[in-house]
This record gives structure tokens, C-alpha cells and sequence, in this order.
């Protein structure tokens, strides 16, 4: 399953949030700069960081979202490939922070690809990251009910699966997670959102909440870059049904699990499992 580098998704973001946050919380930022990097828009106003307290380190979709005690939000988003550690990469180190405390006071973000997002914005203002603003409701949340996801669905003919990649109906799902989900609840990632019945949303809601939980349990989905805070590879990638399994046996029925390309990401589904029946052919969505 190597290949290109994929966003780490919800799982991949919840372990490293739960490892910063016995870390860094209620630590002072003595220092904060960029390193193999220039300012712009995903490097902004770090120096404001400085002097600031940590207060807690939350997560919102894909986002990593660290409470200032000044009014401020340190906002990382790990791109592709971005790794926050306490150990010094030996190459592309884009920012390094020194914290006060004993034990690991060096935090290094290294991102190879360049996609990540490391600044400071007055806390809850979002106005220069604009997907961060529209994001749904969190799935592991009492929050996400079947009856409203249902609803929301209703609004979109967009193929589900391209609906959950907006991140607009339920936040921090990617294209492994939504592979996953859409096989375990059996529908079809080409169908419209729209078409899905209060059945088929429940479905999804609970596939989504049971592949989301499990793979935080083992840390997330190493395929290429991806690693923990401590060094680690997820673990959840020999548990994937669906994503990766081009051509291989669904482990359900038995039939082969096929690959087609949806907005340009690659989608993987079993035929057999998740059929799609004539009512929703003439939808745009081949059976």
C-alpha cells in the first residue's frame, strides 16, 4: 500500500493531540520561530506564542488547536507530511518551539512536503482558515445523531463519499476512513448523498464512529510518513477492509475488492456488498 503521502486523518490527529497534551499543558512558550521556512499564511504571527502559557491542547477535525492563557490559539495542521516531536529532525525543521519546564522543552514541527500549517490567530478566529470554519459536527460528539445526519444529507446530491471528504457534513474524515465506513455500512461511495434512507444514515453513522474509535485505539494508519509524537507507527493499517485492497478478496463475501478514482482520490469498494441498485443509476451513480 505505499504510495503518495495522504492528510492524516482523525485518528492519526487524536493520538498525537493525546501525547501532546500530558506534554505541553500548562507550559510557557519561552521561544517560537521558524527554521527551513518563510512567513506566510501557514507560518503567521508565532511570535505572539512567546511568553504565552499552553492551556490545553484540543482538537477540531483534522486541527490541532493549543489554548493560549494571552487570548490565543496555536494552530497546527500536519498537511501531509508533518510530524511534531521533541527530538531534532535532521532536515525539514519548519518551526521550533522552547518551552519552560523540565524533561522534552524542544518541540520541532518537520514537514517534508511543506503542506502544514503551524500559526497563531486570536482564539476562535478563523477568518484565514477558512476550512476550519465550515467544518460539521465531530463524529465521536453526542452531537452527531443519526436523525440530523440524515438531514443533512438530504441537502446533497454529491456522491457520499465525496460529501464526507468535504468535511461540511461530519468533520475529520479522509479517504481511508471513508472507504472503511462506506464498506462496514455497505453503501456504495458513488451513491448521491441524498439518496441514503434513515436506515442507510444510521449505518453510516455508527460504521463511521466504530472505524474512527478502533483506529485510535491503535493509533492511527501509518502508510508512508506518519508518525506519533513518541516515533510510532499507527497500527491500524492491517486492519483495513477496504483501502489498499485493490483486487483482493472482500474479507465479507469473498468477491474482489475494486478501485475506481472520485474526485481525484482513490476509492475502494466491494461490488458485491455494496451494490447499487437501478433507483440510483440514473443519479450518475454506475451499479
Amino acid at each position: 500500500m505505499k504510495g503518495r503521502s495522504l492528510i492524516p486523518e482523525l485518528p492519526e490527529v487524536e493520538t498525537v493531540r493525546r501525547e501532546l497534551e500530558p506534554w505541553l499543558n500548562q507550559r510557557q512558550i519561552l521561544k517560537a520561530g521558524l527554521v527551513d521556512a518563510k512567513p506566510g499564511p501557514k507560518y503567521a504571527e508565532l511570535e505572539r506564542a512567546i511568553g504565552q502559557k499552553i492551556l490545553g491542547v484540543n482538537r477540531r477535525g483534522k486541527f490541532l488547536l493549543l489554548r493560549l492563557d494571552g487570548g490565543d490559539e496555536l494552530v497546527i495542521h500536519l498537511g501531509m507530511t508533518g510530524i511534531i516531536s521533541p527530538k531534532e529532525p535532521q532536515k525539514h525543521v519548519r518551526v521550533a518551539l522552547e518551552l519552560s519546564g523540565e524533561g522534552n522543552t524542544r518541540l520541532y514541527f518537520q514537514d517534508v512536503r511543506r503542506f502544514g500549517r503551524f500559526l497563531v490567530v486570536k482564539a476562535g478566529d478563523y477568518q484565514s482558515l477558512p476550512t476550519l470554519k465550515t467544518l460539521g459536527v465531530e463524529p465521536l460528539s453526542e452531537d452527531f445523531k443519526p436523525l440530523d445526519f440524515w438531514q443533512t444529507l438530504q441537502a446533497s446530491k454529491m456522491p457520499i463519499k465525496s460529501y464526507l471528504l468535504s468535511q461540511r457534513p461530519v468533520a475529520g474524515v479522509g479517504n481511508i476512513y471513508a472507504d472503511e465506513a462506506l464498506w462496514l455500512a455497505k453503501i456504495h461511495p458513488l451513491r448521491p448523498s441524498s439518496s441514503l434512507s434513515q436506515m442507510e444514515a444510521h449505518e453510516l453513522v455508527s460504521a463511521i464512529q466504530k472505524i474512527l474509535s478502533q483506529s485510535i485505539e491503535a493509533q492511527g494508519t501509518t502508510l508512508n510518513d506518519y508518525r506519533t509524537v513518541n516515533g510510532e507507527v499507527g497500527a491500524y493499517l492491517s486492519e483495513l477492509k477496504a483501502y489498499g485492497h485493490a483486487g483482493d478478496a472482500c474479507p465479507r463475501c469473498q468477491n474482489l475488492i475494486l478501485k475506481t478514482s472520485l474526485g481525484g482520490r482513490g476509492t475502494h469498494f466491494c461490488p458485491q456488498c455494496q451494490r447499487v441498485t437501478n433507483n440510483f443509476a440514473g443519479q450518475g451513480c454506475k451499479p
